[in-house]
């Protein structure tokens, strides 16, 4: 018995709208927490770190049971909810809010939510006398109710405000609804604190996981977007916290009951809008800046009104409460410009924006360039060819090393005469017969190329290099000196964020490529290395290399990236469709956000077309088919006709014929005598006219006589 006792008990706890940013996480983060582990010594505390993964575990024995809304109707109960409510009218959703111990209305995402919120609270309130078990009313409502507050100080405007200014709080103009809802839920909870104790958590805008207001900012920035926008003047000061701590706040409310009734709830920063633009732009893009004008912001579809208000929020607040009084196992406690990286990870690994790496390899004219195109477009990856990365590098250092040359050098810091230098050594290192670049400085373009951020974000395609092993070696080498220490024991260390995971190798013989290479037109032939000098020319030097056993495909065998061959000689399907689709097999689905609005809207449009095509082409066979029909039984309606008619012809010529004879002798032999009889009896009228033609023909027949 004793030891039931001191078993965790578990409590209800219902989340309106767990389909949303706010609510999905937050239920995540709850179901994980055994009831009162925040109160337990820092240790402890390790139910809540669990949730830094994105993998939902069995809960815990006296976990917190999440209870939920869902604002897709249709939503399926996701594993971390125990019960999803589905109810058609307010009072069977009242009937499941009083059976769980603490309520949570979030009501910064969905305006919505405002009025079922304070229903909800008053409801509670004006049937204290019915209920028995205490219950909870946690109220999770937006800094921007505080966007309007006068500064505390005039002469001072960076003094923070904190929970004890909350009576002074003036809302933005469009949160009235919000001020108004969390007077009503700090009121009903003041008459009865026994049974009804409420809450509201001013939260800062939220971040992490998966995002939500800043999510237009990481999806430009993904995307290779050549700048963020930054609204305004960027200096105003963003209250923020990331979404699991905010989720760590109510677990330490629903644990503790604080005395404290208003509570703020962000984490340990005052970072401005161009200081968090900055940070996801050097952290995922490009790292450039633009300032819009807020005009201009408001012409953007990316972001709505209610967003674009709370991106312009200018507030200093301090969460002094949660910082002094909760205990509270901090993700970003720093803020979301010092833990960037982290937070970008997030971000990446909950959307499963992961980059696709391929290397494809094979002789000349093999189709390598043929088969990359169709997959870099189906999987939205860059195509690094060898040429391009060659020519975009030495752009490059030429356009910086002619800055050298002009005045204005200030904020230079020495780049564009090291530009300059390092053009001049990679000029002198060229081969001077064959005009190629060295091996070490291709590698070193290569290495730049493939960790830029758009391959880094997406992926990338080799195509056709690293040749040889020693360039693989040298391409892949791992810059981390820890990782390349460790990693070299067991002769395998390479850069983890340059290593392809899948690896092609297209293979055919000598004799089919050069039969290839003849039935290619001359158009595309003329230029290139693909006329049959050329093509036997690059196919000996590619067996040569590949001729042994240190060739790359060895190389990507050691580090158990095993390539995959592919026969390219049995493909006879247009441009390599059939190798292309071997690939997709093996590679899988694609990695990222799939097609854009106008790419949908271009698919439902060819789509449409195709379809349209395909019924018009179906019509057109099925009125033919109907034509050809309606002619071929017409023509047999003539022929059956005409044979119908020839045989009453002959039928009646035949009757003619055979008639003849009887009419002669019924002429000659029995009509005189019948038309002489009948005659008579028309004359006498006797009773019984047959009887009289009968005596007639008997008494007049010519043989009796």
């Amino acid at each position: 018995m004793a030891d039931e006792s001191e078993k965790p008990k578990s409590k209800r706890i219902f989340i309106n709208h767990v389909d949303s940013f706010q609510g999905k996480n937050i239920a995540k983060f709850i179901s994980r927490c055994v009831v009162g582990a925040s109160l337990e010594e820092q240790e402890e505390e390790d139910d809540a770190k669990s949730t830094t993964s994105s993998i939902i575990l069995a809960p815990k024995e006296g976990c917190y049971e999440v209870v939920g809304t869902s604002k897709d109707r249709d939503m399926q109960k996701p594993e971390f909810v125990k019960e999803l409510i589905k109810y058609d009218n307010k009072d069977q959703l009242y009937e499941h809010l009083v059976e769980c111990d603490i309520i949570v209305y979030d009501i910064t995402e969905d305006p919505d939510q405002i009025d079922e919120a304070v229903w909800a609270v008053s409801e509670l309130h004006s049937d204290l006398e019915k209920i028995e078990k205490p219950k909870m009313f946690i109220l999770i409502s937006t800094v921007m109710t505080w966007a309007k507050s006068k500064p505390l100080d005039p002469d001072d405007p960076e003094i923070p405000f904190t929970e004890d200014d909350y009576r002074r709080r003036k809302p933005h103009p469009n949160f009235k609804e919000h001020i108004s809802a969390e007077k009503t839920v700090i009121k009903n909870g003041k008459t009865n604190k026994a049974k009804l104790v409420t809450y509201v958590v001013a939260s800062g805008l939220t971040y992490g996981m998966e995002e939500s207001i800043f999510h237009y900012l990481f999806k430009s920035a993904w995307h290779n977007a050549p700048f963020l926008q930054c609204f305004g003047n960027g200096q105003n000061v963003i209250p923020s916290i990331h979404i699991k701590d905010l989720a760590a706040v109510i677990q330490n409310i629903a644990d503790s009951r604080p005395k404290v009734r208003y509570l703020i709830a962000k984490d340990d920063t005052h970072n401005t809008l161009e200081e968090l633009v900055k940070a996801v732009s050097q952290g995922l893009g490009t790292g450039k800046v633009k300032m819009i004008t807020k005009e201009e912001a408001l012409l953007s579809k990316d972001v709505e009104q209610s967003d674009f208000d709370q991106l312009l929020v200018n507030l200093r607040m301090d969460a002094v409460f949660v910082k002094e009084n909760m205990r509270i196992n901090w993700v970003s406690e720093a803020g979301i410009v010092e833990n960037i990286q982290q937070v970008i990870k997030e971000y990446k690994d909950t959307r499963k924006l992961q980059p696709l790496r391929i290397c494809i390899l094979g002789p000349p004219a093999s189709g390598k360039s043929t088969v990359i195109q169709q997959l870099c477009e189906f999987y939205k990856l860059h195509h690094i060819k060898i040429k391009d990365v060659i020519d975009e590098a030495i752009d490059n250092l030429q356009t910086l090393s002619r800055r050298a040359d002009s005045e204005d050098q200030e904020d230079d810091d020495g780049k564009a005469q090291d530009a300059q230098e390092l053009l001049q050594e990679i000029e002198s290192a060229k081969n001077p017969d064959t005009g190629k670049y060295d091996d070490a400085n291709v590698i070193k373009f290569y290495r730049d190329k493939l960790h830029s951020q758009p391959c880094q974000n997406q992926g990338f395609i080799l195509d056709g290099f690293p040749k040889t092993m020693e360039q693989a070696k040298e391409l892949f080498a791992s810059e981390d000196d820890e990782e390349s220490e460790e990693a070299a024991a067991t002769g395998g260390a390479f850069d983890k964020t340059m290593m392809p995971e899948f690896v092609f190798n297209l293979e055919a013989g000598d004799d089919f490529l050069r039969h290839r290479v003849m039935n290619l037109p001359e158009s595309v032939v003329h230029g290139t290395h693909n006329d049959e000098e050329g093509l036997m020319r690059r196919l000996d030097e590619y067996r040569r290399i590949n001729n042994d056993e240190d060739t790359v495909l060895n190389y990507f065998d050691e580090k158990e990236f095993h390539p995959e061959k592919l026969d390219v000689t049995k493909d006879r399907s247009h441009m390599m469709k059939d190798t292309v689709e071997k690939i997709k097999k093996k590679i899988g689905t694609p990695r990222n956000y799939g097609p854009t609005p106008e790419e949908l809207e271009e698919m439902r449009r060819q789509e449409e077309e195709a379809r349209i095509a395909k019924e018009t082409k179906e019509r057109e066979e099925r009125e033919k088919r109907e034509a050809e029909e309606a002619a071929t039984r017409k023509q047999r309606q003539e022929e059956w006709t005409q044979r119908l008619n020839e045989v009453k012809k002959e039928e009646y010529e035949l009757l003619e014929a055979e008639s003849t004879p009887l009419r002669n002798y019924l002429m000659k032999h029995v009509m005189p005598t019948l038309t002489q009889g009948l005659i008579d009896c028309c004359k006498v009228r006797p009773e019984d006219p047959i009887d009289y033609i009968a005596e007639f023909l008997f008494q007049n027949n010519p043989q009796v006589d």
